[in-house]
């Protein structure tokens, strides 16, 4: 267990759509199943506690995980220079971090996500956890970590298709024959700029654009890559009577430059969750 000063907003960090599996306990603390291990966080007053089926280096992967080293206020002051219009936004989102997720679970996360609700996404992600991942004993509850690339490989299309993924299924079986043959390294985009990465990504079949978004924004933090969504043109559309992807990613890149990724996501918990 280890105790850490709370600086960000647990609640909004969890549930504002970067993590599909994830369970509200009944003492209102968080349950996530991350790559290697299992976590609770639970606020206590100043201090989030974390508990884990795996003490091991607990601290760094919490600070990775939730990005806690970045300085979210020099960014902020630096995006309300650029646009003191989206204040509201922000002071609405303070504390919101972007996560830094596995990049082969986010890749097949966000295809599943295609067209897809987020229970039927979180669905789909915890069968194909409980058919082919390991399993995990915390606090005398059963959980699965996300399968190995070596495991998910050796699925067929109809594996994939009964875990509930739909006409997705194609795209799965595919991603995983070209990470088997190297024609996709995960790893390697870590070494590409933001525009060869998205073109990189877009390349392959059953991802498109904002399924690459998605996977460069959350499990590689470029923050100049991001996802347009229903909430983030209604709110533009609203606030800054702009419409059209196009147009959005013209004034969003122009105005916020390499913080977009991150204006756009407050834009989208602003508007998604201010009652």
């Amino acid at each position: 267990m280890i105790k850490i000063k709370n600086n960000f907003d647990l609640k909004s960090t969890i549930t504002c759509g970067q993590i599909f599996r994830f369970i509200v306990e009944n003492d209102n603390s968080y349950t996530i199943v991350i790559k290697d291990r299992v976590i609770n966080l639970k606020e206590d007053n100043d201090y989030i506690i974390v508990e884990s089926s795996k003490e091991e280096d607990l601290k760094e992967i919490i600070y990775d995980y939730f990005d806690l080293n970045r300085d979210y206020d020099l960014i902020e002051k630096n995006i309300l220079k650029c646009d003191k219009k989206l204040e509201n936004a922000l002071k609405f989102s303070r504390g919101l971090k972007m996560i830094h997720q596995d990049p082969f679970e986010t890749l097949i996360a966000y295809i599943i996500s295609q067209n897809n609700r987020v229970q039927s996404i979180a669905n789909a992600l915890n069968l194909l956890s409980y058919n082919y991942g390991k399993k995990v004993i915390f606090k005398g509850k059963e959980y699965y970590l996300f399968p190995s690339i070596e495991k998910l490989k050796e699925l067929s299309i109809l594996d994939f298709r009964n875990c509930k993924v739909g006409f997705r299924d194609k795209y799965l079986y595919q991603i995983m024959r070209d990470i088997e043959n190297n024609n996709l390294d995960l790893e390697e985009i870590y070494n590409m700029n933001s525009e060869d990465s998205l073109k990189y990504l877009i390349s392959f079949k059953g991802i498109g654009n904002k399924v690459a978004s998605c996977i460069l924004l959350f499990a590689y933090q470029k923050f100049d890559v991001y996802p347009i969504d229903t909430w983030v043109k209604k709110f533009m559309k609203e606030d800054y009577n702009i419409e059209g992807e196009q147009n959005i990613r013209r004034f969003t890149y122009e105005t916020y430059k390499e913080y977009s990724g991150l204006a756009i996501q407050y834009m989208f918990n602003y508007k998604r969750n201010k009652k």
